[in-house]
């Protein structure tokens, strides 16, 4: 028994001393990292407008990436001035890199911009089920990616699973919360709207204007409703 505990102690030992080293690795990298941010980004590229200095701006993160090219954020700076140009292929490539490099920062991102902009909802539902799957049901941009899975449904017609997606995500948000976000809630509207569920729409659209009683979305389907 006495061996056995002191061959753990040496394995623990071992293991710590083994950790030392690459935690120190760790955070030189991540200084090095910080370093060509500060000099290539916040000092370098964003002196420029990408709006009609776009040149300037990618040649400059092209000279970070030079110096490392596997920083994420360099490559995901690069890709931004697209999406905001709305060329998304261009930037799609720019940002499979920074997903590549650093997945659990920019996959739910990645998906986000599938879904909200680029119009690719079969391959913004793929990143999101990637992203619950191996980090969890978490936010992008103030919002679950359930929600996104479930905004995607409904531009695919599939409404059923969208109503199903929506009413998981606000039971956990109420659970958690106390009440659930409005957009959840509009959207599950839309879900039962689409579906002919005329007074189950309403409810959730009223559910809706408890929390924004101006939301002139919501006030228009709720009218499509009640004239049906």
């Amino acid at each position: 028994m006495k061996k056995a505990i002191f061959l753990i102690i040496c394995g623990l030992c071992f293991v710590e001393c083994k950790e030392k080293p690459v935690k120190h690795l760790v955070y030189e990298r991540s200084k090095k990292h910080d370093s060509i941010i500060d000099k290539y980004v916040i000092n370098g590229a964003k002196r420029f407008n990408y709006k009609f200095q776009m040149k300037e701006w990618q040649d400059t993160l092209d000279e970070g990436l030079k110096v490392d090219s596997t920083i994420a954020y360099l490559w995901q700076q690069k890709a931004m001035p697209y999406f905001k140009a709305r060329k998304y292929e261009v930037g799609m490539e720019y940002l499979d890199k920074a997903v590549y490099y650093n997945p659990s920062r920019w996959l739910s991102y990645r998906a986000f911009i599938k879904c909200i902009f680029a119009k690719r909802y079969r391959d913004a539902i793929i990143d999101f089920e990637k992203c619950i799957d191996v980090y969890g049901n978490g936010y992008e941009m103030d919002h679950t990616y359930q929600f996104y899975i479930a905004v995607s449904k409904l531009q695919l017609n599939k409404f059923e699973e969208a109503e199903r997606i929506l009413k998981e995500d606000i039971k956990l948000q109420k659970e958690k919360w106390k009440e659930a976000h409005l957009l959840d809630l509009f959207y599950l509207g839309i879900s039962k709207y689409e579906q002919g569920k005329w007074k189950e729409a309403i409810i959730e659209f009223d559910n809706c204007l408890i929390q924004y009683p101006n939301f002139s979305d919501v006030q228009y389907y709720k009218s499509l409703c009640l004239s049906r």
